[in-house]
């Protein structure tokens, strides 16, 4: 889909506050409500925007855990194991990778113990050759709004 300066527009004022209504947005995109809504409708249709949300602070709610694992995946079920890790709790994002890993999980956990568990339970699918988990000391961004 190609994104117009009013697309674009619509698309900062939602990823900055889910919650504005349409008539918020025709106000600080400068369009009528009637452009709004059509617009943000067909930003919805064509799968731009796939839902609405919040932005949580995962610390705040106990997931004191942020892990980025790397799977090496064997006899070509990397698609196949992607979506079963993906389906597992605590994981929020799954990405195939080129080079010498195949894929990347981050996955946030609250204590030591769910992580532990939640490794094995990797290490014991029955496609993943190895997994290297990298806990993460400091987050300085992790925000995906980049529109």
């Amino acid at each position: 889909m190609d994104l117009d300066e009013t697309n674009v527009k619509i698309l900062k004022a939602l990823t900055g506050d889910a919650r504005l209504s349409s008539r918020q947005v025709a106000k600080q995109c400068g369009v009528s409500i009637g452009t709004a809504l059509s617009r943000m409708r067909k930003l919805e249709d064509e799968g731009v925007i796939k839902g609405y949300s919040a932005l949580l602070d995962h610390e705040k709610l106990g997931y004191e855990l942020t892990v980025v694992s790397e799977i090496t995946v064997s006899k070509g079920r990397l698609l196949e194991m992607e979506n079963e890790i993906a389906r597992l709790p605590n994981v929020c994002c799954v990405y195939d990778l080129t080079g010498l890993i195949d894929a990347v999980i981050i996955a946030k956990f609250k204590n030591r113990e769910e992580l532990s568990k939640f490794t094995k339970r990797l290490l014991a699918l029955p496609y993943v050759e190895r997994t290297n988990t990298h806990v993460v000391l400091t987050t300085i961004k992790e925000d995906f709004r980049i529109v």
